[in-house]
């Protein structure tokens, strides 16, 4: 019985190639988009979940409260201060280890002649290996981060210094660690694995704390100086809601006249990548959300598969009526035929799959490069998964093909041997209802597309304030070298024409800045003490940015104490301590970092951080020698060779030092790159989704034709020209079209704005976007819709008429 099925199932597949090529490409399509949707979002939910006691791991987020008043989260940070470590420790019998470490550092090696920069560099808690599972390759795990100025390399850093040789137990020379360790030679303890890539750490480097220890000892007694992260690592029998009750003792009893209200709250280690809200994060952080909007997506275009496998087979079944008729006529009951056609259907399913793994294999390259990641198809298909696949298979040969097997069974064979075989009316508008279904989704995300592609655009196209076109940043890391000799480079290189102007600062925009507590006199005269961001500038820097003064003045070489009395702030710095008008702050007192004196200026507000931000209170103190940039604004003619010429100018002051340039706007945008990764993975799966829903509506298409054959060819004897028919044809599936444009508008413009509430500043959602949306679905339709209705508006009458 069952090879009998299987040679009807073969000879079917050969006899109607074109139906069995869609269907088999359609579903393998769908099947491969699930997989690669499947593997971004396994991927994304896999951080750090590589830690053996990642369970029992947790680490403190920095904030402040007001009595009776639930923290926002949102607002706490994750870099804070050095105590709170070892008091937690000492409180806390439950923490059986805690492992502190810096904010990240840059710092230049050398190794024998050769000098680098090396960036993504932590100092860490010798504790490290005890809490984290990061293999540890040759070196003590116990001692490896224990002595000053000791340090452990990744793999690939050790091969990048010492190629093929032993790298353990060879001496570094490093630079300065501008604000956490003096200069000095670093010994090589340990080589460790390089980290996976779902981690949420990311570095290449590890020095010792120890060597931060001694370099700046005051810093880990200071609760109010922020630059460590604190994790540790609890019993098994820690409850984190007593933890949390116990928490404003605690701080009372350590820090209780911080005077603004420090408390901490605690997150475990499997929320740091996708489920906090935190801010100055250690390393990258994921969205929830968009994993919610890929899985959606991959769902349906699998389920848009399965109906369009469903469509496509039952627009067959006027063909195979009169098989289904004769083999109940001969005794064959409407089980054994359901079996036959869900055998059928299996195999289909087994087919598409094959093509779905080959299209899997195609299609990684570039997955990897929309994501960053790299996919390997063995992380999906191995002997561990394959049963998971096959019952998937199962379940999706069963789901696509019951509807058709019911159907087909289903027909009564009197009345297909007399050649009567109507179409009942629910089977009709269940299959208009899956047209209506998959077009509902396809116009969403045709009009989601657009608006992604609007806000992006926003993005880059929105005035900042300031101005980045053609700025060329050097990088020097504070090098105290660079910054004694910055007046000779901004003299020397603004000589040259192709450079328009020289300013060094702390900070730039895009760039990391520290906060800083400043006391500032407000309207009735009293000193209220408020945190902010805060840029050190050099003398040059607003006039160089294009910053525009709405009060006051900006620094200048007339007004010598500028440079230690006198304080530039922005709008949302003047709104923060209750002044309107921004011209009423200047003249006020301020003290801020040892620093007194009076407000000088106000800048207009400018976004000095990403668009998914607004604008925050910030200052621009003058320090002329704590600088870190070189910010450089250049024509923008023959750019190679002002470069050039930079460097040479670079080499002949600051030799020592490798020339490391960027260009603002490039280093700006990173800031969204994770933004325009989600822009092309929804673009690219909502064109497969998109094409997918068009073979659906082929397969209605040309049901409905084989159905009015004979309709046609009476209307053709009768006159009928072409046009005609193909609009009869063509009529219905509009009409469906346009429904699904209604259902579509409002989920779509009720999803997306959902997602533009990520950003600070978002475009609005137009009523055109939809108009545009509808009008392309139905473009689509009619180009779909027109190959069948034009094929059956050709068919030559006697042969239509003839063919019932």
């Amino acid at each position: 019985m069952w090879k009998n099925y299987l040679k009807i199932a073969y000879r079917n597949l050969l006899k109607k190639k074109v139906y069995s090529f869609i269907n088999i490409i359609g579903l393998g399509i769908g099947m491969a988009c699930c997989v690669l949707i499947f593997m971004f979002v396994q991927d994304e939910l896999s951080y750090d979940t590589y830690h053996e006691k990642g369970d029992r791991i947790f680490r403190v987020i920095h904030g402040a409260a007001q009595e009776n008043v639930e923290p926002d989260l949102s607002t706490f940070w994750v870099w804070g201060n050095a105590p709170i470590g070892p008091a937690l420790q000492l409180d806390f019998p439950e923490i059986e280890k805690v492992v502190q470490f810096s904010g990240r550092a840059d710092i230049l090696f050398t190794v024998g002649e050769e000098t680098q920069q090396e960036d993504g560099v932590f100092f860490m808690d010798s504790t490290v290996f005890d809490v984290f599972s990061w293999e540890l390759l040759e070196g003590d795990p116990k001692t490896a981060l224990v002595a000053p100025f000791s340090v452990v390399l990744t793999e690939s850093t050790a091969r990048k210094y010492f190629g093929n040789e032993e790298a353990l137990g060879k001496t570094m020379k490093g630079s300065e660690a501008a604000g956490r360790s003096n200069p000095g030679d670093y010994t090589v303890t340990g080589i460790m694995k390089d980290l996976p890539s779902n981690s949420h750490f990311k570095f290449n480097t590890l020095l010792s704390l120890s060597t931060f220890k001694q370099s700046r000892p005051d810093v880990f007694d200071a609760w109010g100086y922020v630059d460590t992260y604190t994790y540790f690592l609890v019993n098994d029998q820690f409850d984190k809601a007593n933890f949390d009750a116990r928490v404003p003792d605690f701080i009372e009893r350590r820090n209780g006249d911080n005077g603004y209200g420090y408390t901490i709250a605690i997150e475990p280690l499997k929320n740091v990548y996708l489920r906090t809200d935190a801010l100055r994060q250690p390393g990258d952080t994921g969205s929830l959300s968009n994993i919610y909007v890929f899985s959606i997506i991959g769902l349906f275009i699998l389920a848009i598969a399965m109906i369009n496998f469903m469509n496509l087979s039952t627009a067959r079944s006027m063909e195979r009526a009169k098989e289904v008729g004769i083999r109940k006529s001969i005794g064959a009951d409407r089980r054994s035929l359901i079996f036959q056609f869900l055998g059928e259907s299996l195999i289909i399913v087994v087919l598409a799959a094959v093509v779905g793994i080959i299209l899997t294999t195609i299609a990684m390259p570039l997955m990897n490069d929309m994501t960053g990641k790299v996919f390997e198809i063995s992380r999906i298909v191995n002997w561990q998964t394959i049963p998971a696949f096959l019952v998937i298979m199962l379940v999706i040969g069963l789901l696509a093909g019951s509807y058709p097997a019911l159907v087909l069974s289903g027909f009564r064979p009197v009345m297909i041997l007399k050649g009567i075989n109507k179409s009942d009316a629910r089977g009709v508008n269940f299959r208009k209802g899956l047209v209506v279904f998959q077009f509902s989704l396809s116009i969403a995300l045709i009009a989601g597309t657009i608006i992604v592609y609007t806000q992006m655009s926003h993005l880059l196209d929105k005035d900042m304030g300031f101005d980045k076109e053609h700025m060329v940043v050097v990088d020097y890391n504070y090098d105290e070298q660079v910054n004694n000799v910055s007046s000779s480079l901004e003299s020397e290189l603004e000589k040259n024409p192709a450079i328009l102007s020289v300013a060094f600062s702390r900070s730039v925009p895009g760039s990391h800045f520290p906060n800083a507590y400043t006391t500032l006199e407000t309207l009735d005269g009293e000193m209220v003490g408020q945190a902010q961001p805060v840029f050190q500038v050099g003398l040059d820097f607003i006039d160089h940015y294009g910053l525009e003064l709405v009060a006051g003045r900006s620094y200048s070489r007339d007004y010598p104490s500028d440079s230690t009395s006198a304080l530039v702030i922005n709008e949302a710095a003047a709104r923060q301590y209750g002044y309107s008008n921004p011209a009423d702050i200047i003249g006020k007192k301020f003290d801020q970092w040892g620093r007194a004196g009076e407000v000088i200026g106000v800048v207009k507000d400018f976004n000095y951080i990403s668009l998914h931000n607004t604008v925050e209170a910030l200052t621009l103190p003058f320090e002329a020698y704590a600088s870190r940039y070189m910010s450089l604004k250049v024509t923008g003619e023959d750019l190679p060779a002002t470069l050039s010429q930079i460097e040479g100018v670079w080499k002949q002051l600051a030799p020592h030092r490798p020339f490391i340039y960027s260009f603002l706007d490039e280093d700006f945008n990173k800031q969204y790159e994770s933004d325009f990764r989600f822009r092309q993975i929804f673009t690219a799966f909502s064109v497969l989704a998109i094409l997918i829903a068009c073979l659906g509506l082929l397969g209605l298409a040309t049901y409905t034709a084989e159905q009015r054959t004979k309709e046609i060819g009476i209307r053709k004897v009768l006159g009928a020209n072409i046009g005609s028919i193909v609009g009869l044809l063509s009529k219905d599936f509009i009409k469906l079209v346009l429904i699904a444009i209604v259902i579509a508008t409002p989920l779509a413009w009720y999803a997306m704005n959902k997602w533009l509430e990520g950003f600070a500043y978002q475009v609005s959602i137009h009523w055109w976007i939809f108009l545009v949306s509808g009008v392309l679905a139905v473009i689509v339709a009619l180009v779909t819709i027109s190959f069948q209705s034009v094929k059956a508006a050709l068919m030559n009458p006697v042969n239509s008429l003839k063919s019932e």
